[in-house]
């Protein structure tokens, strides 16, 4: 391999652009084992699909070493029945219409943050704007002060990189707000899910401090890096950037397909339960799988002109929010606040434009697929 279709996870321009290679393992290795991860890669949209809808085959529990005991009952490492009894718990409390509930305070925040970025010629939009709200408002949603806002990006940074210290600060914090708030229940997330019940059933105080842990980092990376990316699609498609300000009924269809085209999340894992097979290649039991959802949302079988960005692409079935019964709980949420944050923030700023003189950096994080920062002229 050329030294530009290697695996480099480690590697600025690799984190900036895996296109190429992800093309590159579709066509020559679509099921690899690597040993230097030890886990098998699958990179077709079809295999991927298989994998995320099996899951008695791909098991989504999976083994951790003792170090990262602190972040272990997520409703995305666990299998049914467990997991369609904790979903049900959770689902009971962030519905639909308390998502959409959410739209009046996300405007407000968006326009506070709009108020301040008018008052400079040039902002890096993510320390600006695309990382403080969706922080703001998962953080009101739990009920957390504004003052710790500051230590929720770190920690989520932290879990998005795996760093057991932030994991684990991030646990202890919210294991001392359920505290607080079995003693005294307020008009918040974490009240609800204490109360919550099904069949009987309710939170124990782990799958509660799980599920903030898994909101606010899921939550905070997913929609960070929507934002961003998104405007980064424009910048790249002038034309495609002239037809939405022209149009804005189509910013819908453009952040569906900027979540095709920049997956926020790169890859998923699971393990096998038993002995498989796909395509031409047998994986034992026991076996870690990581499921390249970036792969296959620009796999050429299923999407036509598949690296390009077509802004109003349909039918647009990508994988960015997963598959199965692990399709993202946080979804609606996450499109809500980028629908509200891009639409303001195009009719603020009409010529806002990416500054092509400063270099383009990516979020140090093979997991996520974003910027760390990104220079916009106003």
């Amino acid at each position: 391999m050329t030294s530009d279709l290697q695996f480099l996870p480690t590697d600025p321009q690799f984190l900036l652009n895996p296109y190429p290679w992800l093309a590159k393992m579709r066509r020559e290795a679509p099921v690899f084992y690597d040993k230097e991860q030890q886990c098998w890669m699958v990179f077709r949209y079809e295999d991927v699909k298989r994998v995320l809808s099996e899951w008695k085959t791909f098991s989504s529990k999976i083994p951790k070493p003792p170090e990262q005991k602190d972040f272990t009952q997520s409703i995305v490492n666990i299998d049914p029945p467990k997991h369609q009894s904790l979903r049900a718990l959770v689902q009971k409390v962030f519905t639909p219409n308390r998502v959409e509930a959410l739209a009046p305070r996300i405007t407000q925040v968006t326009h506070e943050l709009l108020a301040q970025m008018k008052q400079h010629k040039q902002v890096d939009l993510l320390q600006a704007f695309s990382i403080p709200l969706p922080i703001t408002v998962i953080a009101e949603m739990l009920g957390v002060p504004l003052e710790r806002q500051s230590d929720f990006k770190r920690w989520s940074d932290g879990v998005a990189g795996f760093n057991q210290t932030a994991i684990k600060e991030m646990g202890d914090y919210f294991r001392e707000l359920l505290k607080e708030r079995r003693e005294h229940p307020g008009n918040d997330l974490i009240s609800d899910l204490i109360a919550a019940y099904e069949d009987g059933e309710k939170l124990t105080g782990q799958e509660v401090v799980d599920f903030c842990i898994l909101l606010l980092s899921a939550g905070n990376e997913t929609t960070t890096n929507l934002i961003t990316n998104t405007i980064w699609c424009l910048h790249e498609y002038p034309d495609a950037n002239q037809r939405l300000r022209n149009d804005l009924s189509l910013l819908p269809s453009a952040i569906e397909e900027a979540l095709r085209y920049y997956s926020p999340l790169v890859f998923t894992k699971r393990y096998t339960q038993v002995e498989t097979q796909i395509g031409d290649q047998t994986i034992p039991a026991g076996q870690f799988v990581w499921v390249w959802l970036a792969s296959a949302n620009r796999d050429e079988h299923q999407f036509e002109n598949a690296d390009r960005f077509i802004i109003d692409r349909e039918p647009n079935e990508h994988f960015a929010f997963s598959n199965g019964i692990h399709f993202c709980l946080g979804a609606p949420l996450s499109r809500l606040e980028a629908k509200i944050a891009l639409k303001a923030l195009l009719e603020e700023f009409p010529n806002l434009c990416v500054d092509s003189t400063v270099p383009l950096k990516p979020a140090p994080n093979l997991l996520v697929h974003g910027l760390e920062s990104l220079s916009v002229l106003l």
